[in-house]
């Protein structure tokens, strides 16, 4: 995927990622999700003015997936390493009150790539930048890496949900 010209190339190894900008539970204050599709487990960077955050998913043999998605050969599916990196954009998107009374959907993934396994024990490290952000619709660039081997790249486009009746 040809990397766009907004989008600086960000080396996962300088960012800090112990620091936490927001544990499991400040994420929970922002993102509806739950249970088995509580994708993120910390946010690590947010940079407002540069349209950038960083977060993380630890993949435990514990989760949902890793009994059926291979039995003997566990992998993260590409399309939960999508929906970590949409909970990623949703969080920055509603935390910085770009959208207020609603919550992020996803809207499309443009140009996904995969290009290394995650497994059970993994870091799923998460780099996204915002390419347009805007209350009506967002697209943000993100990289997934394991260590310093990029995972996954690709678009994420999130548009507002109306919820309640």
């Amino acid at each position: 995927m040809p990397t766009h010209p907004d989008v600086p190339d960000i080396d996962p190894s300088s960012l800090d990622w112990s620091h936490r900008v927001a544990d499991l539970d400040a994420i929970r204050r922002v993102n509806p999700h739950r249970y088995e599709l509580e994708l993120l487990t910390a946010i690590t960077h947010l940079d407002p003015a540069r349209r950038f955050i960083a977060g993380f998913k630890d993949a435990t043999a514990q989760d949902f997936w890793v009994r059926g998605h291979m039995p003997g050969f566990p992998l993260l599916p590409g399309v939960l390493m999508c929906e970590a990196a949409a909970q990623l954009c949703a969080f920055f998107v509603v935390s910085q009150g770009i959208v207020k009374d609603t919550m992020m959907g996803l809207g499309g993934i443009e140009s996904a790539k995969f290009r290394r396994m995650v497994r059970p024990g993994d870091r799923l490290l998460l780099i996204g930048h915002g390419l347009k952000v805007d209350r009506r619709l967002t697209r943000f660039h993100v990289r997934g890496y394991v260590g310093s081997e990029q995972a996954f790249e690709t678009i994420v486009v999130g548009v507002p949900l109306k919820t309640g009746s």
